[in-house]
C-alpha cells in the first residue's frame, strides 16, 4: 500500500533508471564487436567471430607505441598540473577572511567550466593565432622585437597548450567537492591549535590537510581509473598536421579509425583496450593507496 501510495516517487524514478539501462548497460552487447568482423549487412549477432585478430592488430601495429606514450604522457602532465590546484583553491577559499572577494574569485574560477570545448579552443585561437591572434598583435606594436610566438604548430607548444587550458577550466568546479569537505571541520579544532601557538600555515597542515586525506586519496584513485581517458574532441580542434606525432592519441585514432574509415571492429577493440588499461591502473591505485595511506575505496 505504501509503493501504491508513492507512485509517483517510482515513476520518477524510473526515468533516469531507464536511461542508464538503455544508454550504459544495452551499448555492453555491443563490445562482442571486438572479436567480430563486423558487417552493416549481418548485423552483431550474424557477424563471424574472429577472436583477438583486431587487438593483436593494434598491438602490432607501428602506431602503438607512438599513440600509448601521447596518452600516458598528456594524461600524466595534466594530473601533475591539475590535480593540486583544485585542493590549493580550496585551501585559500577557506582561508579568505572577506566572503566577498571569496564569492568573486569562486564565481570567476566557475565559469571557465561552463565554457564548450569550441568555444574554449575559438578563444585559444584568438589569443594565440600566428596570424591573427592578440598576443602575436602586440608583439609586433613593440618596436625592435621581431619574434612570433607559434602555439599551434609545434608538438611541445601543442601540449603546453593542452594542459594549461584544462588547468584554466578544472580548478574551480573541482574545488567545490573539496570547500564542502572543508565546511564540515570543526572550528574549535582551529581555536585550540591556535591556543597552542600554532599559525595559520600550521594549522592548515595540522588540522585541515588531514581532514581532506580520505577525500584526496578518493579522488587520486578516480583520477587514475580515468588516465587513459583523453577526450578526442579538445584534441582534435587543437591539432593539426603538424602536431600529429604529439597530439594524436587513442580516443582521436579510436574517432577516426572507428568512425571516420568505418572499421567498426578494429574502434572497439581499442576502445576495449583502452578501459582494460583503466581498470588495471584502478586497481593498482586502489591497492597501493591502501597499502600506503589506508584509504581506498574497497
Amino acid at each position: 500500500r505504501k509503493a501504491a501510495a508513492r507512485w509517483q516517487l517510482y515513476l520518477l524514478l524510473a526515468i533516469p533508471l531507464a536511461y542508464i539501462i538503455i544508454f550504459h548497460y544495452v551499448p555492453i552487447g555491443g563490445l562482442q564487436m571486438a572479436m567480430k568482423a563486423f558487417d552493416l549487412r549481418y548485423g552483431i549477432a550474424r557477424s563471424p567471430w574472429v577472436g583477438f585478430r583486431y587487438f593483436e592488430k593494434f598491438l602490432d601495429s607501428f602506431q602503438f607505441s607512438r599513440i600509448l606514450s601521447n596518452t600516458l604522457t598528456l594524461s600524466f602532465y595534466s594530473l601533475f598540473a591539475g590535480f593540486p590546484l583544485p585542493i590549493l583553491l580550496a585551501l585559500l577559499l577557506n582561508a579568505a577572511p572577506h566572503q566577498t572577494y571569496k564569492k568573486l574569485i569562486q564565481t570567476v574560477t566557475y565559469i571557465p567550466h561552463f565554457i564548450s570545448t569550441v568555444v574554449m579552443v575559438g578563444i585559444l585561437r584568438r589569443i594565440f593565432d600566428i596570424n591573427t591572434g592578440m598576443i602575436n598583435n602586440l608583439v609586433e606594436l613593440i618596436p625592435g622585437v621581431n619574434y612570433t610566438l607559434n602555439m599551434f604548430m609545434g608538438g611541445h607548444n601543442f601540449r603546453v597548450l593542452y594542459i594549461l587550458s584544462g588547468i584554466w577550466q578544472s580548478p574551480g568546479w573541482g574545488s567545490i567537492i573539496y570547500m564542502a569537505a572543508l565546511s564540515s571541520v570543526d572550528p574549535e579544532q582551529h581555536e585550540a591549535a591556535a591556543i597552542d601557538g600554532a599559525g595559520r600555515f600550521q594549522q592548515v597542515i595540522h588540522v585541515t590537510l588531514p581532514t581532506l586525506v580520505p577525500l584526496i586519496m578518493l579522488q587520486l584513485i578516480m583520477r587514475m581509473g580515468q588516465m587513459m581517458n583523453v577526450g578526442y574532441e579538445k584534441i582534435i580542434l587543437l591539432s593539426n598536421g603538424l602536431t600529429y606525432d604529439t597530439a594524436d592519441v587513442i580516443s582521436s585514432y579510436v574517432y577516426r579509425r572507428g568512425l571516420q574509415t568505418g572499421d567498426f571492429s578494429f574502434g572497439v577493440a581499442v576502445s576495449l583496450f583502452n578501459s582494460a588499461c583503466n581498470i588495471v591502473l584502478l586497481v593498482l591505485a586502489n591497492t597501493l593507496s591502501g597499502k600506503l595511506t589506508h584509504e581506498s575505496m574497497w
